[in-house]
Parts: structure tokens; sequence; C-alpha cells
């Protein structure tokens, strides 16, 4: 998901148009399919394909599309191997980008990427430079009308989250990556049903865009990285007008 505020992602990935909402389907069950070849298809022994799943749930992708991607994972046969990768970036205005992929074939994924990145004005960081300006942590969306504020963040604080925040749209929950599958079932257990939840890249220092031209030569970055075959995720360190409208 993009370089957009948390609550536009959650809610652009929900209610996507049928042809968005088919690549995000086909995006996921590569991505099961990749996780269950490398783990195994019981989520309870394998990290990665839980983590996917949830992906999956916040997304409503159809049970039958994750028993079939799974089954292509588990089913032997050859297949190709596939690698992760992270690419840093330097968008229009100074943004930085981390993108995450799964690749069966780094130079034509690399070659690819890079064009993206310069039509747009934008370059391939140097190691490091990016990823410093990013903390990996679980995070935990949960819409206003799912539950009370002080018992989420009773049980969110007593299951090891690190941090909690209520604001206008909903609630966000942080943890230390270690915890987050801890906190995630504590609230689960209480029938509360998160808009999204999983362990993501969240940037330490933001770059505020001040105009809608900034927005735009931006997000057409993101969106068109966001389009890849091979791209997992992308995450920025955009501040856009309605991140500061809403917090």
């Amino acid at each position: 998901m993009s370089g957009h505020s948390k609550w536009s992602k959650v809610k652009t990935f929900k209610g996507a148009i049928d042809a968005k909402r088919g690549k995000i389907f086909s995006k996921l069950s590569k991505e099961i399919a990749i996780a269950t070849k490398i783990g195994g298809g019981d989520p309870n022994m394998n990290p990665r394909l839980r983590m996917v799943l949830l992906k999956c749930r916040g997304a409503n992708m159809p049970r039958e599309n994750i028993e079939r991607a799974i089954k292509k994972g588990t089913g032997g046969g050859e297949t190709a191997n596939f690698e992760d990768l992270t690419y840093e970036i330097y968008g229009p205005h100074g943004v930085a980008i981390l993108v995450e992929v799964s690749t069966d074939n780094r130079n034509r994924t690399a070659s690819e990427i890079r064009s993206l990145v310069t039509k747009v004005g934008g370059s391939i960081a140097t190691q490091g430079s990016v990823t410093r300006l990013f903390h990996r942590k679980g995070q935990i969306i949960i819409p206003r009308d799912a539950a009370n504020e002080d018992q989420l963040m009773e049980v969110a604080l007593e299951a090891g989250a690190e941090d909690f925040k209520a604001e206008p749209q909903g609630y966000e929950i942080i943890t230390d990556p270690a915890h987050f599958e801890a906190v995630n079932k504590q609230i689960e257990a209480k029938g509360i049903k998160a808009d999204a939840a999983g362990v993501t890249e969240l940037p330490t220092v933001t770059v505020p865009l001040a105009n809608e031209q900034a927005v735009a030569a931006v997000n057409k970055l993101i969106d068109a990285l966001e389009d890849h075959d091979d791209v997992k995720e992308v995450y920025s360190n955009a501040e856009q007008p309605d991140d500061e409208d809403k917090s």
C-alpha cells in the first residue's frame, strides 16, 4: 500500500474497484504461493503465510482464492524460485520510498523498477540511506465503531502494545514486530475486527507535500510501483495534506 495516509490506504484497499481488486487478489495469491512453497501450507507453522492471510482478510479476498493459492504453493512440480528484495528510492520532492518485491528474475525487476523511477524524476538511493528513515513495527488499524476506546486501549497495552492512538477515523495500535501477533490475537479474542493488521515500515521523519502538484507527482510514482507485478509493498515518508487534516 502506498504513501497516502493510513486511513486513505485502508479505504482504497477495502473499496477498490473491480479491476484494482483483481490486481490485489492476484498479488496476494502470488504471495500466498511463495509463502507456502517456502514454509508449508499450515499458517500455524508458517509466520510468513500468517502475515499474508491477514492482508487477504483486510482485502476481503474470497476463501476459494486463498485455498487455490495455497494448493498452488504446496502442489510440487517445477515452480520458479523467488527472492525477496528491497529497493531504496528518492522520489519527487525528496520523498523517501521503500519498495519490497518478490522476483524470479532480479535483473529484469531491477531494470523495470529503475525505469519507473527515472521516468518521474526519481532516483535509486544508495543502500541504507532510505531504510534508516523507517522503523519496522507492527500496526493494527481499527475503525471507530468496532470498539470502545478505553477497553481497546486496555486490551492492547496489557497485551504488549507500544503505543495506542485514537483519531477521528479510528484507532492505531503500534507494537514491536516480535509482539505483533500476541497483541493482534488478544484483540481478535475480544471479537474486535481490524481494518488492517501487519508488520510494516513506518517513517521516522516525514516530508510534507505542499500542494496538489506535489501530491500528484509523488502518487504517480507510488501508483506505478504498486502496479508492478513483482511489488509486494510500497512505503513512503510523504506527509500528504489529508494526513495533516486528519491527525
